[in-house]
């Protein structure tokens, strides 16, 4: 797939392509269909697939998966382009019906464009689907709207599993994702306290903003090539707790069982299973020490 990093360097395609507009926060099940359909009507016509995306998110929501997340899932879906278009005071001031006829109309140029039936855009939100139809309606392009997936009644949405995420509803998250809910980040040094334990742990660097609520997880570490399983913390370590050294945001350790290269600086993904308990402030490092052996012997290990 090929991306392009901001419209300047967008350049008119020979064949008009086919064109999906969104955020796509998550790429849960809802983005897929609309995404299935474009990939779809891109093999009919014979021409390019092209996302259309803003970045950072126009709401100033939380990020449930990192730019480069998403990217990589749009590659294996097999999209074709991802033209990035970067949201800032200037593109947020631009009317919706200006956005379709410099952006839409004259630069991209598509055959046809999918959008989902909750999307807007332009100035204060002002355009829709029904902004667009108005534009089709002149033979510029062929607009595709595409319903709001439900899943017991409840619209799918970002937002929603942004909630059940920050909740710990692994269950209906992953539902509504389309695969499991994980935390893809970078592993950087920490200060070695659960290695003197016995328990190496790789600390991780989150890309996303969501995270799971502080508790103990089983998990599978997707890291150099392979996938491996894990358990891993998430939490401000009470019992260990220095105030002079407080930390914003919360640690992230995870434990690779059997596991011994060294993956300093490697990006990782980890999938959560389970949740075996919340965080918990022990009375000694003794009494933290046999909690650890426990969690590890309820991951089966």
């Amino acid at each position: 797939m090929k991306v392009i990093h901001g419209l300047r360097y967008f350049k008119p395609l020979k064949k008009k392509p086919v064109v999906a507009l969104g955020i796509f926060d998550g790429l849960h099940r809802g983005h897929q269909r609309i995404i299935n359909n474009l990939l779809r009507e891109a093999k009919r016509f014979k021409t390019k697939s092209l996302i259309i995306t803003f970045f950072p998110h126009p709401q100033g929501e939380e990020s449930l998966y990192s730019l480069s997340h998403r990217l990589e899932l749009l590659k294996k879906m097999g999209v074709d382009l991802c033209l990035i278009i970067r949201f800032n005071q200037t593109l947020q001031k631009v009317p919706a019906a200006e956005f379709i006829r410099d952006v839409l109309v004259s630069k991209i140029r598509p055959i046809t464009i999918f959008v989902g039936r909750n999307f807007t855009f332009g100035r204060n939100a002002e355009g829709n689907w029904r902004t667009l139809r108005d534009y089709s309606k002149k033979s510029y392009f062929k607009l595709r709207v595409v319903d709001v997936l439900t899943y017991r009644g409840i619209p799918v949405s970002s937002s929603y599993i942004r909630s059940l995420i920050r909740k710990g509803d692994f269950s209906r998250a992953s539902r509504l994702l389309g695969r499991p809910v994980s935390i893809v980040g970078k592993v950087i040094k920490g200060n070695q306290f659960a290695r003197a334990l016995g328990y190496p742990t790789a600390n991780i660097e989150p890309e996303q903003d969501i995270i799971p609520p502080f508790g103990v997880y089983k998990i599978k570490a997707r890291v150099a090539g392979g996938c491996f399983p894990g358990i891993c913390y998430i939490g401000d370590r009470p019992t260990i707790k220095n105030k002079k050294i407080a930390k914003a945001k919360p640690n992230i350790e995870i434990h690779i069982f059997d596991f011994k290269d060294n993956i300093y600086s490697h990006r990782i993904q980890i999938e959560f299973t389970r949740k075996l308990r919340d965080q918990k402030k022990f009375n000694s490092l003794t009494a933290l020490f046999d909690q650890i052996k426990n969690d590890i012997h309820l991951c089966g290990q």
